[in-house]
Protein backbone atom coordinates (compact mmCIF):
# COMPACT_ATOMS: atom_id res chain seq x y z
CA UNK A 1 0.00 0.00 0.00
CA UNK A 2 1.07 3.41 -1.09
CA UNK A 3 0.96 5.70 2.40
CA UNK A 4 2.80 8.91 3.43
CA UNK A 5 4.43 6.77 6.22
CA UNK A 6 7.91 6.27 4.16
CA UNK A 7 7.59 10.55 3.97
CA UNK A 8 6.78 11.24 7.67
CA UNK A 9 9.63 8.75 9.01
CA UNK A 10 12.28 10.37 6.80
CA UNK A 11 10.66 13.69 7.98
CA UNK A 12 11.46 13.04 11.53
CA UNK A 13 14.83 11.63 10.76
CA UNK A 14 15.76 15.04 9.33
CA UNK A 15 13.82 16.87 12.11
CA UNK A 16 16.05 14.84 14.29
CA UNK A 17 19.26 15.07 12.91
CA UNK A 18 18.89 19.12 12.41
CA UNK A 19 18.42 19.26 16.06
CA UNK A 20 21.15 16.76 17.19
CA UNK A 21 23.73 19.23 15.09
CA UNK A 22 21.55 22.51 16.48
CA UNK A 23 19.02 22.75 18.90
CA UNK A 24 17.83 25.70 17.96
CA UNK A 25 18.05 25.32 14.23
CA UNK A 26 13.69 25.42 13.67
CA UNK A 27 13.45 28.32 16.53
CA UNK A 28 15.48 30.82 14.38
CA UNK A 29 12.54 31.01 11.98
CA UNK A 30 9.28 30.71 14.30
CA UNK A 31 8.52 34.02 13.86
CA UNK A 32 9.66 35.31 10.46
CA UNK A 33 11.51 34.82 7.29
CA UNK A 34 14.19 36.72 5.98
CA UNK A 35 15.16 34.92 2.77
CA UNK A 36 18.23 36.46 0.66
CA UNK A 37 16.86 35.20 -2.74
CA UNK A 38 13.99 34.33 -4.77
CA UNK A 39 13.97 31.29 -6.83
CA UNK A 40 11.95 30.85 -9.90
CA UNK A 41 12.28 27.27 -10.72
CA UNK A 42 10.96 24.61 -12.61
CA UNK A 43 8.21 22.00 -11.18
CA UNK A 44 10.74 19.48 -12.28
CA UNK A 45 11.15 16.90 -9.58
CA UNK A 46 14.97 16.52 -10.08
CA UNK A 47 15.66 20.38 -9.59
CA UNK A 48 14.64 20.95 -6.06
CA UNK A 49 16.18 24.23 -5.31
CA UNK A 50 17.19 24.05 -1.79
CA UNK A 51 18.21 20.93 -2.04
CA UNK A 52 20.78 21.60 -5.32
CA UNK A 53 22.19 25.02 -3.55
CA UNK A 54 22.70 23.44 -0.38
CA UNK A 55 20.43 26.06 1.61
CA UNK A 56 18.88 25.92 4.73
CA UNK A 57 15.19 26.80 5.80
CA UNK A 58 14.71 30.24 5.48
CA UNK A 59 17.03 31.19 2.75
CA UNK A 60 14.93 31.06 -0.36
CA UNK A 61 11.74 32.04 -1.03
CA UNK A 62 10.29 29.80 -4.68
CA UNK A 63 7.88 29.77 -6.76
CA UNK A 64 7.96 27.06 -8.70
CA UNK A 65 5.91 26.22 -12.44
CA UNK A 66 6.81 24.20 -15.72
CA UNK A 67 9.26 25.15 -17.33
CA UNK A 68 9.78 27.89 -15.42
CA UNK A 69 7.92 30.60 -17.22
CA UNK A 70 7.41 34.30 -16.07
CA UNK A 71 3.52 35.22 -17.03
CA UNK A 72 2.69 38.95 -16.04
CA UNK A 73 -0.61 37.51 -16.28
CA UNK A 74 -0.34 34.75 -13.86
CA UNK A 75 -1.74 36.02 -10.76
CA UNK A 76 0.05 33.39 -9.00
CA UNK A 77 3.39 34.25 -9.72
CA UNK A 78 3.03 37.81 -9.70
CA UNK A 79 1.61 37.60 -6.35
CA UNK A 80 5.13 35.72 -5.40
CA UNK A 81 7.11 38.54 -6.98
CA UNK A 82 5.40 41.00 -5.31
CA UNK A 83 5.63 39.49 -2.17
CA UNK A 84 9.09 38.64 -2.35
CA UNK A 85 10.58 42.34 -3.86
CA UNK A 86 7.45 44.36 -1.35
CA UNK A 87 7.43 42.60 1.90
CA UNK A 88 10.32 40.27 2.18
CA UNK A 89 12.90 42.79 -0.04
CA UNK A 90 14.96 39.78 -1.06
CA UNK A 91 18.13 41.81 -3.02
CA UNK A 92 18.48 38.34 -5.32
CA UNK A 93 16.37 36.55 -7.54
CA UNK A 94 17.51 33.25 -9.49
CA UNK A 95 15.58 32.33 -12.95
CA UNK A 96 16.55 28.35 -13.75
CA UNK A 97 15.94 26.19 -15.80
CA UNK A 98 17.23 22.99 -16.43
CA UNK A 99 19.05 20.72 -19.43
CA UNK A 100 16.75 18.11 -20.29
CA UNK A 101 13.43 20.24 -19.72
CA UNK A 102 10.02 18.62 -20.31
CA UNK A 103 8.16 21.66 -20.89
CA UNK A 104 10.23 23.03 -23.38
CA UNK A 105 10.29 19.65 -25.29
CA UNK A 106 6.56 19.45 -25.15
CA UNK A 107 6.56 22.65 -26.72
CA UNK A 108 8.75 21.86 -29.22
CA UNK A 109 7.33 18.27 -29.77
CA UNK A 110 3.33 19.10 -29.84
CA UNK A 111 1.96 20.85 -33.01
CA UNK A 112 0.11 23.92 -32.55
CA UNK A 113 -2.92 22.71 -33.57
CA UNK A 114 -3.58 20.08 -31.54
CA UNK A 115 -2.84 22.90 -29.02
CA UNK A 116 -5.38 24.96 -29.88
CA UNK A 117 -8.16 22.01 -29.77
CA UNK A 118 -7.64 21.10 -25.81
CA UNK A 119 -8.85 23.36 -23.48
CA UNK A 120 -6.66 21.52 -20.57
CA UNK A 121 -4.84 23.99 -18.32
CA UNK A 122 -1.61 22.33 -19.30
CA UNK A 123 -2.27 22.48 -23.02
CA UNK A 124 -3.00 26.27 -22.53
CA UNK A 125 0.53 26.64 -20.42
CA UNK A 126 2.71 24.97 -23.36
CA UNK A 127 0.81 27.30 -25.70
CA UNK A 128 1.76 29.78 -24.03
CA UNK A 129 5.49 28.89 -24.08
CA UNK A 130 5.76 27.84 -27.92
CA UNK A 131 4.42 31.42 -28.58
CA UNK A 132 6.63 32.54 -25.79
CA UNK A 133 9.55 31.14 -27.68
CA UNK A 134 8.53 31.81 -31.14
CA UNK A 135 10.78 31.84 -34.06
CA UNK A 136 13.03 29.80 -31.52
CA UNK A 137 10.92 26.86 -32.01
CA UNK A 138 9.73 27.30 -35.56
CA UNK A 139 13.37 27.15 -36.76
CA UNK A 140 14.01 23.84 -34.77
CA UNK A 141 10.99 21.44 -34.86
CA UNK A 142 11.91 17.65 -35.70
CA UNK A 143 9.87 15.42 -34.06
CA UNK A 144 12.52 13.84 -31.86
CA UNK A 145 14.47 16.55 -31.12
CA UNK A 146 18.16 15.82 -30.25
CA UNK A 147 20.14 16.31 -26.82
CA UNK A 148 21.60 19.47 -28.20
CA UNK A 149 19.21 21.22 -30.12
CA UNK A 150 16.70 20.51 -26.58
CA UNK A 151 19.33 21.77 -24.57
CA UNK A 152 19.86 25.33 -26.99
CA UNK A 153 16.07 25.82 -26.35
CA UNK A 154 16.22 25.12 -22.77
CA UNK A 155 18.97 27.98 -22.79
CA UNK A 156 17.10 30.35 -25.09
CA UNK A 157 13.76 30.03 -23.00
CA UNK A 158 15.58 31.07 -19.72
CA UNK A 159 16.89 34.02 -21.63
CA UNK A 160 13.75 34.29 -22.92
CA UNK A 161 12.14 34.48 -19.19
CA UNK A 162 14.81 36.41 -17.89
CA UNK A 163 13.67 39.24 -20.45
CA UNK A 164 10.23 39.27 -19.32
CA UNK A 165 11.11 38.93 -15.78
CA UNK A 166 13.62 42.37 -15.84
CA UNK A 167 10.13 44.00 -17.12
CA UNK A 168 7.63 43.19 -14.82
CA UNK A 169 6.46 46.16 -12.41
CA UNK A 170 7.35 44.69 -9.37
CA UNK A 171 11.21 44.66 -10.64
CA UNK A 172 11.20 47.62 -12.05
CA UNK A 173 9.94 49.61 -9.02
CA UNK A 174 12.75 48.31 -7.58
CA UNK A 175 15.29 49.66 -9.45
CA UNK A 176 13.39 53.06 -9.77
CA UNK A 177 14.00 53.22 -5.76
CA UNK A 178 17.79 52.05 -6.16
CA UNK A 179 17.51 49.31 -3.79
CA UNK A 180 19.67 46.64 -4.28
CA UNK A 181 18.20 43.88 -6.73
CA UNK A 182 20.14 41.48 -8.86
CA UNK A 183 18.64 39.01 -11.40
CA UNK A 184 20.74 36.09 -12.66
CA UNK A 185 18.98 33.65 -15.27
CA UNK A 186 20.80 29.97 -14.61
CA UNK A 187 20.16 26.71 -15.92
CA UNK A 188 21.05 23.52 -14.02
CA UNK A 189 22.42 20.82 -15.47
CA UNK A 190 21.24 16.94 -14.30
CA UNK A 191 23.81 15.00 -15.49
CA UNK A 192 26.45 17.28 -13.08
CA UNK A 193 24.21 18.97 -10.32
CA UNK A 194 26.24 22.35 -11.40
CA UNK A 195 24.48 25.77 -11.87
CA UNK A 196 25.72 27.90 -14.82
CA UNK A 197 25.01 31.42 -15.27
CA UNK A 198 23.87 32.42 -18.79
CA UNK A 199 22.71 36.24 -17.61
CA UNK A 200 22.62 39.01 -15.57
CA UNK A 201 21.77 42.32 -14.48
CA UNK A 202 22.59 43.57 -11.45
CA UNK A 203 21.41 46.81 -9.74
CA UNK A 204 24.16 48.80 -11.21
CA UNK A 205 23.52 48.52 -14.39
CA UNK A 206 19.87 49.93 -13.86
CA UNK A 207 21.44 53.19 -12.31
Amino acid sequence: MNTLKPLLARNRSWALLKLNSDPHYFEQHLHQQQPHSLWIGCSDSRVPAEVLTGSHPGELFVHRNIANMVDPADDNFMSVLQYALHYLKVHRIVLCGHYGCGGVQAALQLPQMALAEESSALSRRIGLLRDVLGQKIDGAAPKTPDPETLNQLVEANVITQFSRLVKTQPVLEVWRSQRELNIYGCVYELATGHLKTLIEKTAEETV
